[in-house]
């Protein structure tokens, strides 16, 4: 079997603030193999943005560090360990990155062409022809029409849609070996993030590209994982495949992720459930559980140890004491799964 293209163990960063310490991201260890398509779940604020723009080092510092872990890229370079100008290789080069808003990530002062050449000059020593040919071939790529008259505009000039395929185009322009997609389709209207989703499918299948995707929308991830991660509160609490994280979750909290997305199979007129309460605070975390404060099977254990993760098959793990082979049985809620295509 193949090397895995990225390797993060134990990943630990915080951020320093006058208050004090925000331990953002709490020991996240997962693998990507090649070709494959990982997505991290969760909701806003549990640290997958955090962990996704530390393994690009894009993550300010100070008042960010990384306090431990290492993050092994391409079986060759730890990514916690390498200087600025070697992090700057990689970028563009190797790895390529989707931000959430295109509008605030592409250069007002430049035109599109100009941004879409520049990585392609610096990385691959183009000359401004050669980068302009490939401009024009990633343009058509990503589904851009007139691309060559695209070339002179300017990032206002765009629609939203259109601003996200120009950083698709981008962030592919050196054929990187991983691109990570962060929300990716925030921004955008219902129409076109299934547009751009679709987009970034067929790219991935075209180009073998790995991928990981930072969501919060289990649609999406049902459209393109093979493989997801599910976070709280700066921690990896269960991973499994697709089909054992959407039709077989061990963890409440996954219970309750699924529960809260729409279906077109039940009782219109019932409540879209929900997971009251709110996460904890990261300046000071609980010792047991980080969950425990919101789950209705919460045990004594729970609010004293950080449960280990255990083991459900060689794929699906789930870090949470009902697991254990003493705990009591729990009848899982119903209607956990959302529909996949796959």
């Amino acid at each position: 079997m193949s090397k895995p293209i990225l390797e993060v163990d134990n990943l630990q960063v915080s951020f320093k603030m006058s208050a004090g310490e925000v331990q953002a991201v709490r020991g996240v260890s997962f693998t990507l193999n090649k070709g494959e398509v990982l997505a991290i779940v969760g909701e806003s604020g549990c640290g997958k943005s955090v962990t996704a723009q530390t393994i690009m080092r894009l993550v300010p510092t100070p008042p960010s560090y990384i306090k431990n872990g290492s993050v092994m890229f391409d079986g060759k370079h730890d990514i916690t360990k390498l200087s600025e100008s070697d992090m700057e290789k990689l970028r563009g080069q190797e790895m390529g990155m989707i931000f959430q808003d295109p509008m605030t990530s592409l250069n007002p002062t430049m035109t599109i062409g100009e941004q879409i050449m520049e990585g392609v000059r610096k990385h691959q020593g183009s000359s401004k022809e050669k980068a302009r040919e490939r401009a024009i071939e990633l343009l058509n790529l990503v589904g851009m029409s007139n691309p060559v008259e695209r070339l002179s505009q300017y990032p206002h000039e765009l629609s939203g849609g259109m601003r996200q395929r120009v950083m698709i185009a981008i962030s592919l322009a050196c054929n990187p070996k991983l691109l990570i997609a962060d929300e990716p389709t925030t921004a955008l209207d219902v129409t076109i993030q299934a547009q751009i989703m679709d987009l970034l499918k067929d790219i991935q299948e075209k180009t073998g590209t790995s991928i990981i995707l930072i969501t919060h929308d289990l649609g999406v991830v049902a459209e393109m994982a093979q493989r997801v991660i599910v976070m709280y509160a700066g921690k990896v609490i269960e991973q499994g495949t697709l089909n054992e994280i959407f039709y077989d979750p061990r963890h409440p909290y996954t219970w309750g992720l699924l529960r809260s997305v729409p279906r077109l199979d039940s009782d219109s007129n019932s409540d879209l459930a929900s997971i009251p309460g709110t996460p904890p605070d990261l300046f000071a975390p609980p010792k047991g559980c980080a969950f425990a404060a919101r789950c209705p099977y919460a045990m004594k254990v729970c609010l004293e140890k950080d449960p280990e993760h255990f083991t459900a098959s060689d794929t699906h793990s789930a870090a949470c004491w009902l697991q254990h082979p003493d705990a009591p049985k729990v009848e899982r809620p119903i209607e956990v799964g959302v529909r996949s295509n796959g």
